[in-house]
């Protein structure tokens, strides 16, 4: 799929927003990509996963297991492992900090994809990502529909993204007037840190 197919996927979807947003991360953008609404479509959620199951095969990276930190990342990882052929666990917080929960377990040595739905600043995925090394996990990719950091996210392993965006954030202190002259809409799941 080309970037322009995905990004579609999304317009169709009613999933890329543009306006002024409050992200999980606390920052404010003028762009917003809700994955949980072009995830709630079956087949688009595997029209996207196969492209980007077909970038990571092509590249000659192995997975043994697809781990996700939930909740963004519970449809997609779920998808992604699915179209590998491979296991698919989440991560969830217990008293703010993520970890394996339900009996999940992430076998020692285990060749680990990282699957987000969307990658900002990286938060949630280098702390997905420390649960897995904390398990003895191999973290040897990490992948997303949109990178909306322009692969600027450092998460700790190589990225795969089907789209790279610079969808531009600011602090709430440093708006420009294009934002400041609209009101906050927060669409996420996570709450703002202070």
């Amino acid at each position: 799929m080309t970037e322009d197919e995905v990004l579609n996927e999304f317009r169709t979807s009613g999933a890329l927003l543009e306006g002024h947003f409050k992200l999980s991360s606390g920052l404010h953008s003028p762009v917003y990509c809700q994955c949980a609404k072009v995830l709630m479509h079956p087949e688009r959620a595997e029209r996207l996963c196969a492209a980007l199951a077909k970038t990571i095969t092509q590249a000659g990276i192995e997975i043994d297991l697809v781990v996700s930190p939930a909740m963004g990342g519970v449809i997609v990882g779920y998808e992604m492992a699915r179209q590998l052929g491979v296991p698919g666990v989440f991560t969830e917080r217990v008293e703010g900090e993520f970890a394996l929960r339900r009996g999940f377990e992430i076998p020692a040595g285990a060749k680990i994809l990282m699957m987000e739905d969307i990658i900002t600043t990286g938060l949630s995925s280098k702390e997905c990502i420390k649960v897995i090394r904390e398990w003895g996990g191999d973290v040897v990719a990490a992948g997303c529909l949109i990178d909306r950091s322009n692969g600027k996210a450092d998460v700790g392993a190589p990225v795969f993204a089907l789209v790279s965006m610079d969808a531009p954030t600011y602090a709430a202190d440093m708006l420009p007037d294009s934002l400041k002259a609209i009101p906050a809409v927060k669409p996420g799941s996570r709450g703002l840190k202070s």
